[in-house]
């Protein structure tokens, strides 16, 4: 049954003989690096470098699940490349701009 499955996977239109599941596996290193960048201080995250990360992510998502064949590895790293983008997007504009809402001290 698992030779088959591989055998599967192996003749596959977007399988390994091909660069549809190339390119998109590579492509895991963009989101593997951000994921290392959450330990980067806010100030550090670059908001255009952020913003394209998250509208590729979010693109090719969408791309992914309507083009032939089916390529379920590009949809997975680009929801990942979205989602990481997003968060240090998040990151960035909540240390530029809740930081400097000061709140009244009460004595």
């Amino acid at each position: 049954m698992a030779a088959s499955k591989i055998q599967a996977l192996w003749n596959h239109p977007a399988g390994p003989k091909t660069i549809h599941f190339w390119a998109p596996t590579f492509k895991w290193g963009i989101s593997i690096a951000n994921v290392a960048d959450f330990s980067k201080p806010p100030e550090k995250i670059s908001y255009p470098q952020q913003i394209a990360v998250a509208c590729t992510g979010l693109i090719w998502s969408r791309y992914s699940t309507v083009i032939t064949p089916k390529n379920w590895n590009l949809f997975s790293v680009n929801v990942a490349m979205a989602g990481t983008g997003l968060y240090q997007l998040f990151r960035k504009t909540r240390h530029d701009y809740a930081s400097e809402v000061q709140l009244p001290v009460k004595e």
